[in-house]
């Protein structure tokens, strides 16, 4: 019977060919969405995920997200210091410095270039780069070195060598600045170029403020979870604790803050949900039209299976099978080109694609919900024929 039912699938080459074409584009569609709303709210917590080496990120409890840092002063890393549980705390700036790329220049300012700036403990560099491609991290600790990340440095130099990178000039808040070394990191959701330099050079790059720390990065004690440290720090100095309130959160808990104030405040989800909910519609009346006019085609083949017998319960199982079908061959076409799309066109754009097993879960429900909405279409045709049509000239 399956045989059956795959050969009045195939039967018609056109149709059947138009069937999978639809489920295709419309798995390609919502895969490709999703996958690139996922790479831009990931390239959000870029600078999260690049501090690999950090258990608890403790911040002023207004913060929403990592972009919104409110300043806190000296005095709480000590305090942080003195929580039982606590391994070690340092210091951690992060801002945006305006660089001013060519000072050679006589005739004008100069080319102008919003940059980030991560300022890094200056005795442990702690939330230093993962992987440095030119030069060495110890390089960092010269006079008014910065080491920036390749894709920025590839931004402002297109043209130039990587190789050309070490001892290039630029300047921030009127004090210079030489690039050591190139690293690499995560694409951030400005793409702005990223700065690594020390605590003390970083606060000479940004116009001074009266509080200047970002957050405190800290390390819980050996034995202790990250999470069991989080709560002694907030038990002693969070809200309604004497003193300043401070909050500490988990790295997983600060990635998914800064997640979900993009989710709730930017139009990120909503512009994909639409473009997504739109191939879904698309997929179910090509589909669901095509497969009905193929039902409509082989009504003498189920009246023929009727007429020897075959029950209701039947035909359904292979009008749903004939579907199932249809949806594992567009899935695997749409999910596979979605995925080549992702590995090739970032190589030459600066496009945000991440493809997590979730989009390929939910792409596949949607899938299956296309096709079986289609062969719905179809099966009461299936259900109320005559075996008798068989019979008629």
């Amino acid at each position: 019977m399956t045989w059956i039912a795959l050969r009045m699938l195939t039967g018609d080459r056109t149709k059947y060919i138009a069937i999978v074409a639809g489920v295709t584009f419309a798995a390609l569609l919502i895969a490709q969405q999703l996958s690139i709303a996922c790479g831009l709210l990931l390239r959000t917590t870029s600078t999260i995920q690049d501090i690999v080496d950090v258990d608890v990120f403790v911040l002023d409890p207004d913060v929403q997200f990592i972009d919104e840092l409110k300043p806190l002063t000296e005095n709480d890393l000590y305090r942080v210091k003195s929580i039982p549980g606590v391994g070690w705390a340092v210091r951690f700036y992060k801002g945006q410095a305006r660089l001013k790329l060519d000072l050679a220049r006589t005739d004008g300012p100069g080319l102008f270039q919003q940059a980030i700036v991560l300022g890094l403990d200056d005795d442990t560099l702690v939330g230093a780069p993962r992987e440095i491609v030119i030069g060495s991290l110890a390089a960092l600790r010269e006079p008014d070195a910065v080491i920036m990340d390749v894709g920025g440095f590839k931004y402002l130099w297109p043209d130039a060598p990587l190789e050309s990178a070490v001892g290039r000039v630029v300047e921030m808040n009127e004090h210079r600045a030489v690039i050591v070394g190139l690293c690499k990191s995560s694409e951030t959701f400005q793409t702005f170029p990223i700065l690594y330099t020390r605590y003390s050079q970083a606060l000479l790059f940004v116009p001074q403020e009266r509080r200047v720390l970002s957050a405190v990065l800290v390390g819980a004690d050996t034995g202790l979870a990250p999470k069991e440290v989080c709560q002694r720090i907030n038990e002693q100095l969070g809200r309604g604790a004497s003193g300043r309130a401070l909050r500490a959160v988990t790295r997983d808990e600060f990635i998914w803050m800064t997640l979900d104030y993009f989710m709730k405040h930017t139009g990120i989800i909503v512009n994909f949900t639409i473009t997504t909910v739109l191939g879904f519609i698309v997929g179910i009346a090509v589909a669901g039209q095509t497969f009905y006019t193929f039902t409509l085609e082989n009504l003498n083949q189920f009246g023929s299976l009727k007429a020897m017998g075959v029950s209701n319960l039947r035909l359904v199982g292979m009008v749903l099978g004939q579907a199932l079908v249809v949806g594992l061959l567009g899935f695997a076409i749409g999910a596979g080109l979605a995925g080549v799309f992702g590995e090739y066109v970032p190589r030459i754009s600066r496009l945000a694609f991440f493809m997590p097993w979730q989009v390929l879960a939910g792409t596949a429900g949607a899938v299956l919900l296309i096709v079986t909405a289609s062969a719905l279409v179809s099966i009461r045709k299936v259900l109320v024929l005559e075996p008798a049509v068989v019979f008629r000239g």
